[in-house]
């Protein structure tokens, strides 16, 4: 469980190399991922700070991120995405139990992390497009939390990301209807294949509910996707290869049949 010690800073790149490798490797855009700046705080909270004053502490999280970007813009990436499960994991009232153990308030922990992104998004290049990713956890086909969007839907929208991959795979996720607090012009990417499990979702049952997500966001502002990586740790989930290429593979025909 991360805690912070001292005060921020950005001191040498992190991860830029790996993302100047993977870039060397292919012609397509590379895209790389990181952790948002919630992952800071989340886990551990306020008692997992160091700092007295958590706005100083917060001003700081923006700036590394802000050097941070800019250094992966350096290298040429044109594609980052924010790895979040804080917005996820605060729609669950275990989560919130534990944060206010933790010295916080949950109700007002999803703004504050919306405006520390937006901050940390001010100086981004035009040319960056930056994705957020939020799941209730993914190790082994396990998860942490559960509960529908709605009490961060509205915080979330206003992060400032380019696009939304949210988990959608389960009754865990609640419905569509927080999408409606989605700003125009957003992207939201529905995760509406599961990576946990091996049943193959039938190309129906996605065109369902790909349509009933059109009720709030434009269709063509909507993507599919899995719900989550096929393996966030070594261990991987319980699919095989082939379980999960067959996965992928639907998702490309599904979308080419909604959207071409």
């Amino acid at each position: 469980m991360p805690i912070v010690t001292g005060k921020l800073r950005y001191t040498k790149p992190i991860m830029v190399d790996d993302f100047a490798f993977l870039k060397s490797n292919t012609k397509k855009t590379a895209k790389y991922t990181i952790p948002s700046p919630s992952m800071l705080h989340l886990r551990a909270g306020r008692v997992g700070i160091a700092y007295e004053s958590m706005d100083e502490f917060w001003k700081d999280a923006a700036q590394v991120y802000r050097d941070a970007i800019a250094a992966f813009a350096r290298a040429g990436c044109t594609y980052l995405q924010l790895d979040d499960v804080a917005f996820s994991y605060l729609c669950d009232p275990k989560i919130r139990e534990n944060s206010v153990k933790n010295g916080d308030d949950p109700d007002k922990l999803p703004e504050r992390y919306a405006q520390t992104i937006r901050e940390s998004l001010k100086n981004k290049p035009k040319d960056m497009t930056i994705a957020m990713h939020t799941c209730r956890g993914n190790f082994k086909s396990a998860w942490v939390a559960e509960g529908g969007y709605e009490p961060v839907a509205e915080a979330m929208f206003s992060s400032g990301v380019d696009a939304y991959f949210m988990e959608f795979d389960s009754e865990r996720a609640g419905g569509f209807a927080p999408l409606r607090f989605v700003q125009k012009g957003k992207k939201v990417v529905l995760g509406l294949v599961t990576s946990k499990t091996p049943q193959l979702e039938s190309k129906d049952e996605l065109k369902r509910k790909i349509a009933e997500a059109a009720r709030y966001v434009p269709l063509e502002d909507l993507c599919l996707s899995p719900q989550c990586g096929f393996s966030s740790t070594h261990h991987g989930n319980q699919l095989t290869h082939d379980e999960q290429w067959r996965k992928l593979e639907r998702v490309v025909e599904t979308a080419k049949e909604v959207w071409q």
